[in-house]
This record gives structure tokens, C-alpha cells and sequence, in this order.
């Protein structure tokens, strides 16, 4: 059905590896294999990882794009002048009659939506199970708790609200795919930002899980009628709030990176001088390996004379 070639191998065992290589010491010895050698040593199907596993590790397992290994997608020339661990479709494409492909990472830019399960059986089946969702990109989605007791789906992740074809600024699929379609721009100058708002909703979820658990918890032991209405309720709290919160952040990276340049400003509000105009924007400009690279193409074309 699915014979092993070098496409299954570097398109598909490649993710698995990464994943692998985040919880095990001992995955070097496939990383030939996984990058496409199938006459190498074939990698197990499953492994026993050399630590306990925790919701944020699967999170960082979907955002993965190979970093800090000898295929980094951010460090060669398809990156571009901002490090961008992305190629656009088609995967794979032919140059003078040869063949080549952009690396299948596991984050990716047409990722509609991802999930994970989390089950703990210890807890009343409509509190114990959550399932983490995150619409569009991995990489800059925001994993949001959902209790499979809820009896209604918030609006803001509701089939319906929008479509492929149809834009809602009140669909998460939209709102996440704006401010990542922007970040892809100026990926490694965006991302700190986008990346600092993400880890922050996410670890405050974990505290509030924490304490709905117990509050919840109490309440199905008399009503669990009344404890699925309230885990309902904060269900679609967490949603709207978060999208409001990134439809926030949205428009602070639009203000912030606008034309190239980068606003100034200190713990997200922007700098003005004494006379309430803002201050000087910076120009980083572009980094010396795509300065090397423009200079070899054009020659002395630009170069001041």
C-alpha cells in the first residue's frame, strides 16, 4: 500500500523523528533514514521517551520546524532575509530538468487545525477529558482547553462562522491566520512578540484548568447537570477572550513593524518624546549573509560610488 521510498521516508518519518528527537537520546543514529537514506537502519515505530510527558511538550512537538539540526529550514537561502522555517506549495518542484522539494515539517502554513487529547481517568468523564484546539499554523495558533462536557461549541471555533471562502473576524481560523500571514513576513523579528503572548495565554490556561478542575469537580458531585453548564460557560470565556486577545495583538505587530521599520516601545506600549510624538523608529535592515547573497547575484550594481 505504502512502499518505503525517499518521499515517504523525508516527507512523512521525518516529522516522526523530530517528534522522537525532542524526548530521546538516542535518535541521532535515524536521522540518515529519516532524512531519505532508506538503505539505512529503519527507526522504530514508537519509543520510550526518557522523561514523563506534559500537554506543553506535545505543543512544542506540533510547532517543530527542525531547529537545531542540519535541516533548519530558517538557515538556508529559501528562507529569505528573516529566517522564515516555511516553503510555499508546491512540495515538490523541478529546476533544468532535475527534481528537488521543500522539507514537510510538521508546523506548517496550510495546517487548518490541530488538537490534543488530553484524558485523565481519575477525573468524572465530562471534566477529565480536555481537548487542546488551535486553529491554522501550529507555530502561532494558541491551544485553547475545551472540556469535553461542554454542551455548546463557542461561537468563535463554531462550524459555520466563516469558511475557506469567507472571511469572519470573529472565526479563529481567520484571526489566527491574519496575524500569522503577517508574521510570515518578518518572521524572526515578529515571532518574539507573537511568541511571548502565546505562552503567556496558554500558561494561564493551565492555571485555570487547575482551579475549574476542583471548582467543577465539586459541583458534579451533587449537579452534574449545573457543573457541565459552568465548564460550558468557561469554555466559551477562554475562546472569546483569546481571540480578542490575538485580534489584539494583530494589530499592535501591524503598528509595531510597519513598512520595514520597528516602532519603539517597552512592555507593549510604544514610545513618544517629551512632546508626545513617537520616537525614532529603528531600520535594522537586513543581515550580512543576505547582503553577501544580493552582492553576488548583482554585483557592484548597488554599491555606492
Amino acid at each position: 500500500y505504502a512502499p518505503l521510498d525517499f518521499g515517504a521516508a523525508r516527507f512523512c518519518e521525518l516529522r516522526v523523528w523530530a517528534m522522537f528527537n525532542h524526548v530521546s537520546s538516542n535518535m541521532q543514529q535515524y536521522f540518515d533514514y529519516a532524512a531519505g537514506d532508506i538503505s539505512k537502519e529503519r527507526m522504530p515505530l514508537f519509543i520510550k521517551p526518557d522523561r514523563k510527558l506534559s500537554v506543553r511538550d506535545l505543543m512544542a512537538f506540533k510547532r517543530d520546524h527542525l531547529e537545531g539540526t542540519d535541516l533548519d529550514m530558517s538557515r538556508d537561502i529559501g528562507a529569505g532575509p528573516f529566517g522564515l522555517p516555511y516553503r510555499w506549495r508546491p512540495l515538490t518542484w523541478e529546476y533544468e530538468g532535475k527534481s528537488y522539494f521543500n522539507e514537510r515539517v510538521t508546523a506548517t502554513q496550510q495546517t487548518g487545525f490541530s488538537f490534543i487529547s488530553q484524558m485523565r481517568s481519575w477525573m468524572p468523564d465530562h471534566i477529565g477529558g480536555i481537548f487542546w484546539f488551535g486553529a491554522d499554523d501550529a507555530a502561532s495558533t494558541v491551544y485553547m482547553p475545551f472540556y469535553c462536557g461542554i454542551t455548546k461549541v463557542p461561537h468563535v471555533v463554531a462550524q459555520g462562522n466563516g469558511d475557506i471562502l469567507t472571511y469572519s473576524e470573529t472565526a479563529a481560523f481567520w484571526v489566527f491566520n491574519r496575524v500569522a500571514h503577517f508574521a510570515y513576513l518578518f518572521y524572526n523579528r515578529v515571532m518574539p512578540d507573537l511568541t511571548k503572548v502565546q505562552h503567556e495565554l496558554e500558561e494561564h490556561f493551565m492555571v485555570q484548568i487547575a482551579e475549574m478542575d476542583d471548582k467543577a469537580g465539586k459541583l458534579y458531585q451533587t449537579d452534574p447537570a449545573a457543573a457541565r453548564e459552568l465548564l460550558t460557560r468557561f469554555d466559551a470565556e477562554i475562546a472569546n477572550n483569546t481571540i480578542d486577545r490575538w485580534r489584539q495583538l494583530g494589530e499592535f505587530l501591524l503598528v509595531k513593524y510597519l513598512d520595514g521599520n520597528v516602532k519603539r516601545e517597552q512592555d507593549g506600549e510604544f514610545l513618544r518624546n517629551p512632546w508626545g510624538y513617537p520616537q525614532p523608529p529603528q531600520f535594522p535592515g537586513y543581515n550580512d549573509e543576505w547582503k553577501k547573497e544580493v552582492i553576488q547575484q548583482t554585483g557592484d550594481k548597488f554599491q555606492v560610488k
